[in-house]
């Protein structure tokens, strides 16, 4: 076993813990609610297999719903971000780039990485609260669980990227 899995599997158990713990629990306003697991899939490099991204994606929606009683909604919305997650750092990137590049502030700049993050993040949140409220009666509740949530969670990531490094 390699250890980028073993790394990738232990990341997998702490965002799993962190979220069911600590941030699941966290409501601000009633509306937002902080999703971090979303950068596990927004962290894979260039080249990493479709396929692999795909069923990391999953396997982490299916254990936060496990966790956090949404049944099939984060798998779902994962699942979705990981299908996108290369076609969009790809938008980011420039063509002659090494192949193993990961998204982060030092390696395509902070505008860059600023933008890639908000179109996944807010990607997930819509798909999340959509699925989550299979309803759009009160669209104004619904719209400001999936821009709070979104800031929230843009904030936390924009945080732990700074301080990575």
């Amino acid at each position: 076993m390699s250890i980028d899995v073993l790394k990738r599997a232990g990341l997998f158990i702490a965002y799993v813990l962190v979220q069911a713990m600590v941030l699941g629990r966290i409501h601000l306003f009633g509306f937002a609610t902080p999703l971090l697991y979303v950068y596990f899939v927004v962290k894979f490099p260039r080249n990493y297999p479709k396929w692999g991204i795909l069923v990391w994606s999953f396997s982490l929606g299916l254990a936060i719903d496990i966790f956090c009683n949404t049944p099939g909604v984060a798998a779902g919305a994962l699942t979705l971000i990981g299908a996108l997650q290369p076609y969009i750092f790809q938008l980011f990137v420039p063509r002659d780039s090494v192949d193993d590049l990961v998204p982060a502030i030092r390696t395509i700049g902070l505008a860059k990485f600023a933008y890639y993050v908000t179109i996944l993040v807010l990607a997930y949140c819509i798909v999340f609260f959509s699925l989550e409220t299979f309803s759009y009666f009160d669209i104004v509740e619904w719209m400001m669980c999936v821009f709070g949530s979104a800031v929230f969670t843009l904030a936390l990531i924009m945080t732990f990227e700074s301080v990575r490094g």
